[in-house]
């Protein structure tokens, strides 16, 4: 199923935060490495979406916000992968690059 890794994620960070402060606000926010997101992600994505778009008054400004979320996933999935490659040279600029 589509997202269910995405879903499980959220609902073990809302467990494994439920003892924070209330005067926290928490949104777990889970996404797959391919890019599905969980709801709880979507929901806040889009409410922050629409704050964006309404303080810039730019229609595409949540358009940006989306791209720059997807860029620092992809950013970290790249480091993550880089980092299970065995240091024997030819890879240590590729992180400056990306």
């Amino acid at each position: 199923m589509v997202g269910a890794a995405a879903t499980s994620a959220e609902h073990a960070k809302r467990r494994k935060y439920e003892n924070l402060d209330s005067s926290f606000i928490f949104v777990p926010f889970g996404v797959e490495t391919l890019g599905p997101w969980g709801p709880e992600a979507r929901a806040l994505f889009k409410e922050l979406s629409k704050r964006v778009i309404e303080s810039t008054a730019d229609p595409s400004a949540g358009s940006y916000l989306g791209q720059r979320i997807s860029l620092v996933i992809k950013r970290g999935n790249a480091a993550s992968i880089l980092g299970t490659v065995p240091r024997c040279g030819g890879f240590e600029n590729v992180l400056d690059f990306i």
